[in-house]
């Protein structure tokens, strides 16, 4: 893959930075196309398979492309992975309002709450950011989950970009709509060189 590396005349900020506005615009189109929340796992896995073929293949990325991509890839399978998704959400969430409500023992469960939600997160974007997410959930998230314990530097690493990004979000709410796309590209990192 040779990419330029010279500005042309009168470009502002050069080839390299062709890919963070990739990022950011595939962030925001993901955002978008998570609003329904039962789309949110095949979004995210759309927006990691989008910038793996921008990263690999030096392709230009564009919404269109990115909703293609996305229609292309939402199933029956998706929109089941996205129930279960805002089942276990809904289910931290009670937990979390439990523990900050004076559940017993709450000093001790939180920090497991948070650990543990963590710790799923890396595992759902690690299935998100494997290919047989287009076709198959349970084998994304078995295949996820294994990955996760046997590359522990590579999931600190996912963990890491987590935090930078619940971290954004909160500092600045707005940023919560640009996330995914840095949080795709972490993903598909991780699985390929970590």
């Amino acid at each position: 893959m040779a990419t330029a590396t010279k500005r042309e005349p009168g470009e502002l900020f050069g080839p390299r930075f062709a890919l963070f506005a990739d990022v950011l615009a595939v962030g925001l189109a993901t955002a978008a196309a998570s609003l329904p929340l039962v789309t949110a796992p095949a979004a995210m896995s759309t927006a990691c398979a989008v910038l793996d073929r921008r990263v690999r293949q030096d392709a230009p990325t564009t919404a269109g492309g990115y909703l293609r991509a996305l229609r292309d890839r939402l199933r029956a399978g998706d929109l089941l992975a996205g129930a279960g998704l805002l089942a276990g959400g809904a289910l931290l969430l009670f937990n979390a309002l439990a523990a900050g409500a004076g559940l017993p023992g709450a000093v001790v469960f939180r920090p497991v709450l948070l650990i543990a939600g963590g710790l799923l997160a890396v595992v759902l974007l690690r299935a998100c950011a494997r290919p047989e997410s287009a076709t198959s959930w349970r084998v994304a998230l078995r295949s996820a989950a294994y990955d996760s314990v046997r590359g522990p530097r590579a999931s600190a690493v996912l963990l890491l970009a987590v935090a930078t990004a619940a971290v954004c979000a909160w500092a600045y709410p707005p940023l919560a709509f640009l996330v995914p796309g840095p949080l795709a590209l972490a993903a598909r990192a991780t699985e390929h060189h970590l």
